[in-house]
């Protein structure tokens, strides 16, 4: 029965309706092409192959006043981070089919004579570096292919950006199910398509390529995309994620090495919060990392293969954390560690620091609010300091001030449902959430930290 008798009467103006409230609950089947409702726990028909039973559910509940209907309907995503080399070589077909994870589904899409079409978003530095090749990829692999190449910095991140390449999408018609959008560039470029594949047609797919470290260990490997808004950080956006993210640590060597050093002011984070493993990588590698700028290289035998197990291990963390988590639902982060003040930050100084860089000046702060806290040793803030330091990383800013500490953490407090939800190190690749420091506590960190980091000023004797 699709519709319940105590429906109908709650339907019908002066029906009589039940004193007492009355709960069901529905399972909903697929019978041939019809989606339908039984109660939970009913039999279903012994014809299984016409039969689908979804994981949604409908619950009914019918009293005095009316009726209410709730709605249980998981939401299910698989995407694929596949770690790949020579990605723009013609022979390599990643890019074509390795967004598919059913080999049937690959075999039918290869043999399918229909040409391929591709849309790609490109920022336009890679462009420069590496846009012929793209072009001959998919020159030479007979694809159809429009490139927009575009300014994606913190700067141009906004919606007029996603609107342009909206604009240029319609007008190269998408089939919004077989031509996933392909972005090629650094994570403002990843998350700024991505939010544009998200609104076209309400969820086309999409392939993120990074091209820079911070993108690699980061933006290519969860759900979220957005744009700056009103001077905020990422005020707009959603979780979609891509349907595949080609990582080819090859574009590395392209990018200048303050860019290195922003990326492995994120994989810090990681290690910092969960990996002490990767902590000690970082600590006895991080020159030689920014030196082959992550590119393994036989003359530094000595090292290992410490970029290919830097990145790797940066991203299995991460994914970790992001996996069972991926709409945010559960605001108690570890991956939240750097990000508390930092958005303020970033955004009150553009450009004079990178994304990165402002991560790891509130990450710095944060370990003095540790250290004050009593849950890292002397030792330990000193082996982190050092570590930062030896990554090149800025460990203070003159833009971090008191004031924009407080207006960063009113702002947090707002937004983590009236709890500060801090992720703090409690040790070296150890951490916890707290929502009780002081501010007297935050008081006395600032200071110590101001005392330590600030760069001394150099008084010039008369002359």
């Amino acid at each position: 029965m699709l519709v319940t008798e105590e429906a109908r009467a709650a339907a019908v103006p002066g029906a009589t309706m039940p004193q007492e409230p009355r709960q069901t609950d529905f399972q909903l089947v697929r019978v041939k092409s019809t989606w339908c409702r039984i109660k939970k726990g009913e039999a279903l028909s012994n014809d299984e192959d016409e039969i689908t039973l979804s994981e949604a559910k409908i619950g009914e509940r019918i009293s005095e006043g009316g009726i209410s209907w709730t709605i249980e309907a998981p939401i299910y995503f698989c995407y694929k981070v596949v770690e790949t080399y020579n990605i723009l070589e013609p022979s390599n077909t990643t890019l074509l089919w390795g967004h598919i994870t059913d080999p049937q589904e690959t075999e039918l899409a290869t043999a399918n004579k229909r040409k391929l079409r591709r849309f790609i978003v490109i920022d336009e530095v890679v462009d420069k570096l590496y846009g012929s090749k793209v072009r001959a990829y998919f020159r030479e692999n007979n694809v159809q292919h429009k490139i927009l190449s575009l300014p994606t910095t913190e700067e141009t991140k906004s919606m007029d950006l996603v609107l342009n390449i909206l604009q240029e999408v319609q007008s190269f018609s998408l089939d919004r199910r077989t031509e996933p959008i392909i972005a090629i560039g650094g994570g403002v470029c990843l998350d700024i398509a991505g939010l544009a594949a998200s609104l076209y047609r309400r969820r086309t797919p999409y392939i993120r390529v990074p091209t820079t470290l911070l993108s690699y260990v980061d933006a290519s490997v969860g759900a979220k995309n957005g744009v700056n808004f009103l001077q905020c950080k990422n005020k707009l956006g959603g979780y979609t994620p891509p349907v595949a993210s080609f990582l080819d640590r090859s574009f590395i060597q392209s990018i200048p090495r303050r860019h290195i050093s922003n990326g492995l002011g994120e994989i810090l984070k990681m290690a910092l919060m969960k990996h002490k493993g990767l902590f000690d990588l970082l600590k006895n590698h991080g020159k030689y990392l920014l030196d082959t700028k992550f590119q393994s290289c036989s003359d530094f035998a000595h090292h290992g293969d410490a970029a290919l197990q830097t990145t790797r291990i940066a991203i299995e963390t991460m994914l970790e954390e992001l996996a069972p988590n991926l709409w945010e639902d559960d605001l108690d982060r570890l991956v939240d560690f750097g990000h508390l003040i930092s958005p303020e930050l970033e955004m009150r100084v553009l450009p004079s620091l990178m994304h990165g860089e402002a991560v790891n000046v509130d990450m710095a702060f944060m370990t003095y609010v540790a250290h004050a806290r009593g849950l890292l040793d002397s030792e330990e803030k000193e082996q982190i300091l050092q570590c930062m330091r030896g990554l090149e990383l800025p460990v203070w800013h003159s833009g971090c001030s008191w004031t924009l500490i407080q207006r960063a953490l009113r702002e947090r407090l707002k937004h983590g449902g009236g709890q500060m939800r801090m992720p703090l190190p409690t040790g070296l690749g150890m951490a916890d959430i707290f929502n009780d420091t002081s501010e007297e506590t935050l008081e006395r960190a600032y200071e110590l930290w101001v005392k330590d980091c600030k760069p001394k000023v150099k008084v010039l004797p008369q002359a």
